[in-house]
């Protein structure tokens, strides 16, 4: 009994007394309400109820049977708890038993039932109420920020436009309930921009914005939830602004830069035609390049009208009647010349120049075939009738004023009039020829040639040829023996006149005119006489589409291309190119110029693609450096000068062309070979002496190459496009004979050489060519010490000598004054004229201070003697002070006996580099 304790023993009494009080215990179930409606905050575990947790039983106040001893929950494992706060009154709470995240699950609903304690302590017989509805709502929290959905936002507008909308930007909140999980505002973070965000984060303009002024935006946005929270990090919106869609070509640059011998340059290799989403079924892109402001409307070659001839391979025996001005050529002095137009010859007419061509310039014998040429740059003439402006004129010189042959313009159409004599015909035949075409008065330049072939007369312009529009005959002009008079930029008027005088003036602009009697020019000669060297190309024909057609005009300045597809087309364009083959370009700019034309489906024409303006930049082209170089001074004996072949002042020429490459601090000299144009060696002081003296350069030293030369007594001209080497070899060849030495104090030249007709000029290298007679010690000392090719060690023995020689002179002269001696004295031997070539290998120098006046007499006799030894022994023998003799062919016809006679000299040489030695014993004093 003692085991069972107090809480039995109380059991026993309740149960006692429940007995007593009546019969049946816990009679009656335990009521709730049928459905209850809770609240809960999240990570909070009081829930609210509505109504509160009671529950009643009817066994109250019985001791267990009327009282509540727990709620139960049943249904979706709900993370809540009841529990009994009073049994007596049945009051309970809900609770939760773990954690509750609205954004996990924002509402509950279960059973819950109440239980009475029984009907006695042991909980037996207990008793539970029916099933009561619970549904309970999570209240959220607001602990989430606005995150956008998008990293960054992107969108494009056309400049001009109000928008709405122009984009949307949005943002979400992972808290549960409306109030925190929505949106409720945007804001744009960056100041000063023009556009405006509303709360459901639509973004528009609030001006009408322009390409030109800003291509694009970038601005930044926060957004907030219904509680205010604010984005925890901003979003990025970027706005393009394009331009209004204009139909046209894109992506190309307004210049492009070109450097001189790079070959072909793309011009367009980013450019796209736009055509705003239009379908079209074909265009068509002319591209044009002007140069008409460059020389003679393009980079030519400048050369000399002679030298382009034959670069061409034109027939010789033509006459220039436009040459540069020069004592020789003088008639063009007085006309105007056209400068700064890259060495071009280009003589300006105003209206007012005009020259007399001399008799012994003027071409003769025109029979049937002949052919006139010139470059012409010719305007409209003003007046509404105007005047003929003669470009070339043949007529009488006095008496009458008979026009037997002349090219002229009136109207802007090209007549050219011959009028052949009775001599040659005497029937009334062809005299008048016309052209009409507008190249004759664009203002630009062009390539005219007539091509005679009496009674047909054809006109090249630019290599198209023209028949004439329009032939006129005339008689034949009666003889006479009135002498004529060749014209250029006028007619001459000799008679019907008081006094002579220029009339039909030319206005306009001339350059290379010729007449070539006997012969007509080829069209491939005319082809390359005016062809550019500067045009455009296209890269990678074989990648083009098969529907682009594309076509050039002869001088490749004019480029079609033509495609009915616009992506082709846009291919074709990106390898549309400029170049330039000459080796020193013009700089300066090129004008590009491109039209465009689109059709489409049924119609002529439906966009309108504005022209493009661009320019191609040439830039400075690296210089060239000529430089000539070799010995300055030529003394040879007598003999030399008189022999035959006389002596080549030129024999040691060196000719060489360097340019800078980089900057001037951190470039480098480098050597380049190019061809020259023309040598000039000029006399300096008294033109040469016809009777006694002369500068020449034999016809075979010509041969084989490109090459011409003209001589005259104030020099020798060597001209014609060729290497510097083949020039050198012709310099080298050059002669210069003096049959009378004894006259010749010294003789000096000057050589000059040019590329490009002057563009690029050489040094000046002066020569001096003396003569030696039988020298004296001093004489002989000089002419030693100025040898280039005396060794030192000799040079030092030399000098020694002489010095001793002229001690034997003071003391002679010293014992002839104290001695008083007079009359005649013994001849003894001279010293032998010593050889300026110090490939000898013994010098003898014998000199008598004592020599009388006989004894001088008998030296110039033996002067004489050894001048007319050394004429025989040296007819065919060239040779220079030093002994040197040059290491290049000369590729001359020289006979076997000149060809031996320089190998001996080789071989002088190599013993002279090798040791040269003296021989004392051969001095006397």
């Amino acid at each position: 009994m003692q085991t069972l304790g107090l809480p039995f023993l109380l059991f026993w009494l309740v149960w006692g007394h429940s007995c007593a009080l009546g019969g049946k215990v816990n009679k009656h179930k335990p009521w709730i309400e049928t459905s209850y409606h809770g609240v809960i905050t999240e990570n909070m575990d009081t829930v609210l109820l509505d109504p509160p947790l009671v529950a009643l039983d009817k066994d109250a106040p019985v001791p267990f049977a009327g009282e509540i001893c727990a709620f139960k929950i049943y249904g979706q494992d709900a993370p809540f708890e009841a529990v009994v706060l009073n049994r007596t009154s049945g009051e309970g709470v809900l609770r939760a038993s773990g954690p509750v995240d609205c954004e996990i699950q924002k509402e509950y609903t279960f059973i819950i039932q109440a239980y009475d304690c029984g009907a006695g302590p042991s909980g037996a017989d207990w008793k539970k109420s029916h099933k009561a509805v619970v549904h309970i709502q999570v209240d959220d929290v607001n602990e989430f920020c606005p995150v956008f959905r998008e990293p960054l936002y992107k969108a494009s507008v056309t400049e001009g436009k109000i928008y709405d909308s122009i984009l949307q930007v949005e943002a979400w909140d992972q808290d549960c309930s409306p109030q925190y999980s929505q949106i409720c505002n945007y804001e744009i973070v960056t100041a000063g921009t023009p556009f405006a965000i509303d709360r459901n984060g639509n973004i528009r303009n609030t001006e009408r914005l322009s390409y030109d002024k800003q291509q694009s935006y970038m601005i930044m946005v926060t957004a907030f939830d219904c509680g205010q929270k604010r984005a925890k990090e901003d979003v990025a919106v970027h706005i393009d602004v394009k331009p209004v869609c204009k139909p046209g070509w894109q992506g190309w640059n307004k210049r492009v830069d070109y450097e001189p011998g790079t070959g072909s340059r793309q011009l367009f290799p980013k450019m796209h035609l736009e055509t705003c989403g239009g379908p079209l079924s074909g265009v068509k892109a002319m591209v044009e390049l002007q140069t008409n402001h460059i020389g003679k409307g393009c980079d030519r070659e400048t050369y000399s009208e002679k030298s382009l001839q034959k670069l061409c391979g034109a027939a010789s025996g033509s006459t220039d009647l436009l040459p540069a001005p020069s004592p020789s050529t003088n008639w063009t002095a007085s006309l105007l010349t056209d400068s700064g137009r890259d060495s071009d010859l280009i003589y300006r007419f105003d209206g007012r120049q005009a020259a007399n061509v001399p008799d012994h310039v003027v071409p003769q014998n025109l029979t049937d075939q002949f052919t006139i040429a010139t470059w012409m740059k010719h305007g409209p003439s003003p007046g509404l009738r105007a005047e003929k402006e003669t470009l070339l004129c043949n007529s009488d010189k006095t008496e009458m004023n008979r026009h037997h042959y002349s090219l002229y313009v009136h109207n802007c159409r090209l007549v050219f009039l011959l009028r052949r004599d009775f001599t040659q015909v005497d029937t009334f035949r062809p005299a008048e020829f016309h052209w009409k075409l507008e190249q004759i008065c664009d203002k630009e330049w062009h390539y005219y040639v007539i091509n005679v072939e009496f009674p047909a007369v054809t006109l090249f312009v630019d290599g198209v040829t023209y028949e004439p529009y329009l032939v006129t005959d005339d008689w034949p002009i009666h003889s006479s023996k009135i002498d004529t008079q060749l014209t250029v930029g006028a007619c001459w008027q000799g008679g019907e006149v008081a006094t002579p005088r220029f009339t039909q003036y030319f206005h306009g602009s001339l350059s290379g005119l010729t007449i070539r009697p006997g012969r007509i020019e080829t069209q491939k000669v005319i082809s390359c006489l005016q062809a550019c060297k500067e045009g455009l190309d296209i890269n990678s024909l074989e990648s083009l589409a098969k529907d682009i057609k594309f076509h050039f005009n002869p001088a490749q300045s004019v480029l079609v291309v033509d495609g009915e597809d616009v992506d082709s087309i846009n291919t074709a364009m990106t390898k549309v190119s400029y170049i330039n083959s000459r080796q020193f370009p013009t700089a300066g700019l090129r004008r590009l110029h491109i039209t465009t034309t689109v059709q489409c489906f049924g119609e002529d024409t439906c966009l309108s693609i504005p022209d493009i303006k661009a320019v191609v930049m040439v830039l400075p082209p690296s210089e060239p450096r000529i430089t000539i170089s070799g010995s300055n001074r030529l003394v040879r004996p007598a003999g030399d000068l008189r022999a035959p072949l006389g002596v080549a002042p030129f024999k040691e020429l060196h000719i060489t062309s360097t340019v800078m490459k980089g900057d001037g601090f951190g470039g480098c000299v480098m050597e380049v070979m190019h061809n020259l144009d023309y040598c000039d060696v000029l006399v300096i002081g008294d033109e040469l002496n016809p009777e006694r003296e002369s500068l020449e350069i034999h016809h075979s030293a010509l041969l084989g190459k490109h090459l011409d030369a003209t001589n005259s007594t104030s020099g020798i001209s060597i001209y014609g496009v060729d290497s510097m080497a083949h020039y050198e070899q012709a310099l080298r060849q050059v002669r210069y004979r003096n049959w009378r030495p004894a006259t010749l104090s010294e003789r000096k030249f000057r050589l000059t050489c040019s590329e490009l007709n002057g563009r690029y000029t050489s040094n000046e290298f002066n020569l001096e060519v003396g003569v030696m007679f039988h020298p004296a010690p001093f004489s002989t000392l000089s002419l030693l010490l100025s040898s280039s090719s005396a060794p030192p060690a000799a040079t030092v023995v030399i000098v020694v000598c002489i010095a001793a020689l002229v001690v034997i002179v003071v003391i002679g002269v010293y014992r002839i004054h104290a001695t008083h001696q007079e009359g005649s004295r013994e001849d003894e031997d001279g010293g032998k004229e010593p050889e300026e070539d110090w490939d000898n290998s013994a010098l003898t120098i014998t000199v008598n201070p004592m020599e009388n006046i006989k004894g001088a007499q008998a030296l110039d006799e033996e002067v004489k003697e050894e001048g007319q030894e050394q004429e025989e022994e040296e007819e065919e023998e060239e040779e220079q002070v030093g002994g040197m003799t040059s290491t290049e062919s000369d590729n001359s016809d020289e006979d076997e006996e000149e060809e031996e006679e320089d190998e001996r000299e080789k071989v002088k040489e190599r013993m002279q580099k090798g040791k040269l030695e003296w021989d004392s014993s051969s001095v006397t004093y």
